[in-house]
């Protein structure tokens, strides 16, 4: 029995990803997700709140990130095959979505993608903005759902889905702590400062949606590999 744990891990390590590619991903999702991004917005539509349940907003968001992102590592390729789709065709979709993403970046705007004037509009009078809109689509949105998809199909490996999802609770647990200290950010940091980390979180965005695209065309075109 030891020896088959033994051969159960290694051969789950042998399916890990170089440690270049696990920071490649990480910093994917982080571009996408852009916490210092959202905290103009967030301010915005807690300003009726005080501190305690400003707080509680925050662990909300956190967990409602923590949880969209692992349900997506987990079942999000199981929708795929459900629905008939290939791994080629959703990179070239999902890199097509994600350069949109980044070229509104670019401009430091957020991506219609993401939520439209009529949502943002439609939020302002919802009571609770923890869930929807800021976990979801401005945080843990179509972007960062799509890259955790194609990100777990890299391998299959037991040890592979654990770093990844070791990196969606690092991720997490840096939205939380950027949206506790918000205020405190918004005062030292202009919105000068927080566009121009935008536009760069874009522009890498922008280099790996391009990767997402040329990959899905050769895996739908194998003769242009």
């Amino acid at each position: 029995m030891n020896g088959n744990m033994a051969e159960f891990t290694a051969r789950g390590m042998d399916d890990m990803l170089d440690n270049a590619e696990y920071i490649k991903i990480f910093v994917g999702l982080l571009a996408i997700i852009n916490p210092l991004g959202v905290i103009p917005l967030f301010i915005s539509m807690t300003a009726d709140q005080n501190g305690r349940q400003r707080r509680q907003t925050t662990d909300r968001v956190a967990l409602g990130v923590t949880i969209i992102l692992l349900v997506t590592l987990f079942f999000g390729e199981l929708l795929l095959r459900f629905f008939g789709i290939t791994i080629a065709s959703f990179r070239v979709g999902g890199g097509i979505l994600i350069l949109l993403m980044a070229i509104s970046m670019l401009h430091a705007k957020i991506s219609h993608i993401k939520q439209t004037d009529a949502e943002a509009d439609e939020s302002i009078d919802k009571e609770s903005v923890a869930i929807v809109p800021l976990a979801m689509p401005l945080l843990a949105g179509p972007g960062a759902i799509s890259t955790v998809i194609l990100a777990a199909n890299k391998s299959g490996g037991i040890a592979h889905y654990a770093i990844i999802a070791l990196g969606i609770l690092l991720l997490s647990l840096l939205v939380w702590g950027v949206l506790r200290l918000s205020p405190w950010i918004a005062d030292r940091i202009s919105a000068t400062g927080i566009n121009i980390f935008t536009r760069i979180m874009g522009l890498v965005l922008a280099a790996i949606a391009v990767e997402f695209i040329a990959n899905g065309i050769q895996g739908l075109f194998p003769a242009l590999a």
